[in-house]
């Protein structure tokens, strides 16, 4: 990631948050930790954010506040092919006429496109899925109530009686920050909470996480491993993550996106 594109990222994150730590910058930013200090103590001198102690504020600190995380528009330029090949197995196994809930996400979103060729009813809490699928296609679409949490694109309620209790789906597709021996990972609890719902319209919990979701970990556990019905991933899944899956009788799609293929001509 460039420069200008860190700086971007940080006065995004400072934005949405009343404190961002040098830790969670160098997880937006993939960069080290020198260089988020270097670049808090530029955008410090250019009067755009205010250094502190372990991290960095907004000189008018917002005063709502947003979730942990990536935001959308970054995690959207990433491993974008594997992504594509992902959501298109996804759609695959649904049929015409099924009701069907996507939890917002970037590799959920790319669903829409399969999907425009579809009937199906589908239940979001996605604005960019809802947007799309009302614009390019036929799909019966409805939303969740609450807030837009505008660096994630999605919308939350707060409250237990919103109308996801009453949408029964067959599947649920859902992304996570990391899946692992301990389940489906997320990074906030505002998130853990409207997703334990939305589990719950289903049968079968489908999850689509590209292959580098096995290394990642989050503080928060969404769901043990036997809870997931299907992982749909990506041909650079590692066997160790494969004999996880399948030690709990969890099915496993591998999609192939031919992003590993080139990665291995490159280097030979």
């Amino acid at each position: 990631m460039h420069e200008k594109e860190r700086h971007r990222v940080i006065l995004s994150a400072v934005q949405d948050r009343p404190v961002v730590t040098v830790a969670d910058l160098c997880n937006l930013t993939d960069a080290s930790e020198a260089t988020i200090r270097r670049d808090i103590a530029t955008l410090d001198a250019e009067r755009k954010l205010k250094r502190v102690r372990g991290g960095a504020e907004a000189l008018n600190p917002p005063q709502f506040v947003g979730l942990a995380g990536r935001p959308f528009a970054i995690n959207e330029t990433m491993r974008t092919r594997e992504k594509q090949a992902i959501a298109r197995a996804a759609v695959e196994i649904c049929e015409d006429g099924e009701s069907i809930i996507i939890n917002g996400g970037t590799t959920t979103f790319q669903m829409v496109h399969p999907l425009a060729s579809r009937r199906m009813q589908v239940f979001t809490n996605s604005f960019p899925i809802a947007e799309h699928l009302l614009k390019h296609s036929k799909n019966t679409v409805m939303l969740s109530g609450g807030v837009i949490y505008r660096e994630q694109n999605i919308i939350l309620s707060p409250f237990e009686n919103d109308v996801t209790r009453n949408f029964y789906a067959r599947r649920v597709f859902m992304g996570a920050q990391g899946l692992g021996p301990l389940g489906l990972m997320e990074a906030d609890p505002l998130l853990i909470q409207a997703e334990e719902k939305l589990i719950g319209q289903a049968d079968e919990l489908i999850v689509l996480v590209d292959s580098s979701k096995f290394e990642n970990r989050s503080s928060l556990v969404l769901c043990p491993l036997n809870r997931i019905t299907t992982v749909i991933t990506d041909e650079s899944i590692s066997d160790s993550a494969a004999a996880m899956l399948e030690a709990a009788d969890v099915n496993l799609i591998v999609a192939e996106s031919g992003a590993a293929q080139e990665e291995d001509a490159a280097a030979s």
